[in-house]
């Protein structure tokens, strides 16, 4: 029953098998963004101080995406681990990893839930809060930070669920949530007058639900691999298995923390609230377009790591081909509008005049590196898919560690606020071309030591 559910992954012809994986994987990111996307919209419009609280809001970005982080570090880290042995048909070992990577969930959510409670009121001010915005951030976070649990649940295990080629299954568990999400927001913004703080109320109640979706699912009949309470027990091979690929993914979203504190930092400090506010609407625009190409490579990994387990050359080198394509043409047809019709984009997010001039200013330049960053999401999730995390590491701290923030801090020195969104086009085109040079040479490596099975493949099709 087990090997009928997942056998797809390595018999099924790769277009139509891409497709019905990515689609699915496309849509659930889509619909995951409108988490953050709709609280932004209707907190940017409440009448009389919606720009001020949607900057506020803003700055609670680099906590959340610390949180989605160590999800990430648990579920992104585990489930191509869980896909590789499901290629090798080890249903016990796949199993152990997906409770070993439930139970590190848990404890990240006990931590960073009391830790930033705790700490709540200085961080916010470190990450760009004024006197103007520390409140609406506060009342805002305070109420996320009560759902840190069903977060992490609801993003770390929903890997598992595509991992194993469920992908419209792992899209219904991010639907649930987001259509509750839009639901609540209106009432709870303007029908109660609960402002911010329904608006985090409204996420909490929908990120609660989809988490119970995602548990369920698991421990049920329809799982290939079943999350149980006996594998939760944390062991140090695996835990270990598990840190080793999921260090990358968590420094990509981690360091959107960092990114966000340094770049909130430095535009209050060479400009003011307005600019705060500017970054606020282009990161919701960068989700936009980056996690579009995100659910494309989450829906595509799982036949890469299956394939890869189970040495079939062939499929895996016509997997991460076309997955470089797709997603190079994605993030040039995305960010090129971003680009060419910056006032469309500002303008959903407020009415206020001035801050869409001023972002409609400054977004052809922040964005215009991302058009070719297509094949840098490609590359990293070919390494993730494959597990080697080496490389993974080392491309997830490239952009964003070693070139953004260092960039961010230094060039408005010279060339004033504008250096500011000038450092991202340079970090983008600068790791595009180096870890384009860093795949060639890598899987030149990778390749060979796969076993063959490409005749096998071909009395197949």
């Amino acid at each position: 029953m087990q090997e009928k559910k997942d056998n797809r992954l390595g018999t099924e012809p790769l277009g139509k098998l891409m497709v019905s994986l990515a689609l699915p994987a496309v849509a659930a990111q889509l619909i995951n963004l409108l988490y953050n996307i709709v609280d932004r919209i209707y907190i940017g419009h409440i009448k009389g101080y919606g720009d001020v609280a949607l900057t506020g809001v803003g700055v609670t970005f680099p906590i959340i995406m610390l949180i989605a982080a160590f999800s990430a570090f648990a579920g992104m880290g585990g489930a191509p681990l869980a896909s590789i042995q499901l290629g090798k048909k080890d249903y016990q070992e796949a199993e152990k990893i997906l409770g070993n990577s439930a139970g590190m969930i848990v404890f990240f959510s006990i931590v960073l839930t009391i830790g930033f409670l705790i700490f709540k009121t200085p961080v916010l001010y470190a990450f760009g809060a004024s006197d103007a915005t520390i409140g609406y951030a506060e009342d805002y976070i305070t109420i996320y930070l009560f759902g840190t649990i069903f977060v992490q649940l609801a993003l770390g295990l929903n890997t598992f669920i595509s991992g194993q080629g469920a992908a419209k299954t792992a899209m219904l568990s991010v639907l649930i949530g987001a259509v509750i999400n839009i639901c609540l927001d209106p009432v709870f913004i303007f029908a109660l007058d609960m402002g911010v703080k329904g608006a985090a109320l409204a996420t909490v109640i929908s990120q609660a639900v989809s988490a119970v979706w995602v548990v369920r699912f698991l421990v049920s009949g329809k799982s290939v691999i079943r999350l149980k309470t006996s594998n939760m027990r944390l062991e140090g091979k695996i835990v270990r298995n598990i840190a080793s690929l999921g260090i990358s993914p968590f420094i990509m979203q981690s360091t959107e923390s960092l990114v966000s504190i340094t770049l909130n930092a430095g535009l209050q400090k060479y400009g003011g609230d307005l600019y705060v506010g500017t970054m606020s609407i282009m990161t919701s625009v960068m989700q936009m377009i980056v996690i579009p190409v995100q659910g494309i490579t989450q829906g595509v990994q799982p036949i890469i790591s299956y394939n890869y387990g189970a040495g079939n050359k062939k499929r895996v080198i016509g997997t991460f081909s076309r997955l470089i394509g797709i997603c190079f043409g994605a993030t040039l047809v995305l960010a090129g509008v971003a680009v060419l019709a910056p006032e469309v984009y500002a303008s959903i997010f407020t009415s206020k005049r001035e801050l869409v001039e001023l972002t409609s200013q400054v977004m052809p330049v922040y964005f215009m590196g991302l058009t070719i960053f297509g094949i840098q999401s490609a590359c990293q999730s070919t390494f993730l898919a494959l597990g080697e995390a080496k490389v993974s590491v080392l491309i997830a701290l490239l952009r964003k560690v070693i070139l953004l923030i260092p960039l961010a801090i230094l060039l408005p020195k010279w060339m004033g606020v504008m250096g500011i969104y000038r450092a991202e086009p340079i970090a983008d085109v600068t790791s595009v071309v180096v870890t384009s040079i860093l795949f060639i040479f890598t899987m030149k490596k990778i390749l060979p030591k796969m076993g063959k099975s490409d005749m096998m493949e071909e009395k197949k099709n």
